[in-house]
């Protein structure tokens, strides 16, 4: 989701929380739930109904982070949906039925988002928002064996490709890393030969964006130079210390939005000027204001899922003007795009739904499938018909500049890779 914010400096996959998640996993998988059987519900109009829907009130899961280290991006996302729910409402709902969201915010704890989950699932239709790959990760086998309603994640790892009713919007994080790389090559003279360098963040983000840099490394003559980091790593000298040794002719971030600053403001002041460019995740505009800001403008790109939400479409410029009117003191990023885009999305999968009469987990699930050309007005059509695919292998490359609403500007238009287009992610 492009999609950045500050702070994500703590540790979101350590074996220790990656322990606590699965006992916790374990514990709420064996309390099976005591559904009743909705499947037959419906109202006077014949449309058939189950979970989430109650009276005339159909609602949707919200699991965010609002005080962890996706707090920014969280506010943003969240902020974006209810201002989509809310006009969605005021232009008369859904079947007669007005959206509601559930949400709760997980602060990027393992235990807090699974129970996050137990607590909600019972309760709504599906998520239009779920932060966090490893903990959507966590409980997809109870979404697909027995639960089997609709996950739009703000998460791009491939790994959780294939699922039906978990659906990565855009581009995942192997693909835009693929796209990153050829932007490198076409246009900041990395070639074929040519070491570039790649510092990702361990777990399922890093591990999928370097799953993209070693495939297109081996189709484009390229040599990948490794620098895994963790999360609590937020000085990147050592790395850049080690890229520059090995004569790197540019560097892929996949890591957060404190080390990018760090490793492009360490590279400037040690005069090595070779190009750098992040994954969605790897940028916030804040960081403008800070000392690394001047390096980040002259020396730093980024990949993203859509254009920005300062883009030159009459759908962003409508949005801006939408969500400043609704939160006058909140600055704008592309976290309002993500989540506008997933409430959209969702939305239209309800729309389909309610034509098809059949607004249980199963009608929006089917009703998802059949959307194969989606516009949410950001630049790249969406098309969710095959769960084994990203919707999109487009992707935005973008500069940070200060002075641009939303702190980037486009500098590259909506493009996939010839290696892209013929890669297939490993879900």
């Amino acid at each position: 989701m492009t999609t950045g914010t500050t702070g994500r400096s703590r540790v979101y996959a350590t074996r220790a929380a990656a322990g606590a998640l699965a006992a916790l996993i374990v514990l709420s998988g064996c309390s099976s739930k005591a559904k009743d059987d909705e499947s037959d519900k419906g109202n006077a109009s014949g449309v058939k109904t189950g979970e989430g829907i109650s009276g005339k009130t159909i609602t949707l899961g919200v699991l965010t982070d609002m005080t962890g280290v996706y707090a920014t991006l969280g506010k943003s996302v969240t902020q974006a949906q209810q201002l989509y729910v809310k006009q969605l409402n005021a232009d008369g709902g859904v079947c007669g039925y007005k959206v509601d969201l559930a949400i709760r915010d997980h602060g990027y704890d393992p235990q807090k988002a699974v129970a996050g989950y137990t607590e909600l699932e019972p309760k709504v239709l599906g998520f239009a928002q779920f932060i966090g790959s490893p903990f959507v990760a966590a409980v997809k086998k109870r979404i697909d064996g027995q639960d089997k309603g609709l996950v739009l994640p703000q998460a791009w790892s491939n790994s959780l490709l294939g699922s039906p009713y978990i659906r990565v919007i855009g581009s995942t994080y192997d693909v835009e890393t693929i796209n990153a790389i050829d932007f490198l090559m076409k246009e900041k003279g990395v070639k074929k030969g040519d070491k570039i360098g790649h510092v990702y963040f361990e777990g399922d983000y890093g591990e999928s964006a370097l799953a993209g840099a070693k495939h297109m490394a081996k189709e484009s003559g390229l040599k990948i130079v490794e620098q895994k980091i963790k999360p609590t790593d937020n000085d990147m000298t050592a790395q850049v210390a080690a890229l520059k040794k090995a004569g790197v002719k540019g560097i892929v971030i996949s890591a957060g939005p404190r080390q990018a600053a760090s490793l492009v403001g360490v590279a400037a002041a040690g005069g090595f000027g070779v190009p750098v460019i992040g994954n969605n995740s790897a940028f916030a505009p804040q960081l403008l204001a800070t000392q690394a800001g001047p390096a980040l403008e002259k020396n730093y790109y980024v990949a993203s899922p859509a254009l920005p939400i300062g883009g030159d479409t009459p759908a962003a410029k409508k949005l801006v003007k939408d969500y400043q009117a609704a939160y006058p003191k909140d600055s704008l990023d592309n976290g309002v795009v993500a989540g506008w885009t997933a409430a959209s999305v969702f939305g239209e999968a309800l729309k389909t739904a309610c034509k098809s009469k059949d607004l249980t987990r199963e009608g929006v699930d089917k009703a998802l499938l059949t959307l194969n050309d989606v516009d949410t007005g950001f630049g790249i059509p969406q098309n969710f018909s095959d769960p084994a695919a990203p919707s999109s292998k487009q992707s935005v490359i973008l500069r940070p500049d200060k002075s641009a609403v939303g702190g980037t500007k486009v500098v590259r238009r909506p493009e996939a890779a010839s290696v892209a287009e013929s890669y297939t992610p490993a879900g």
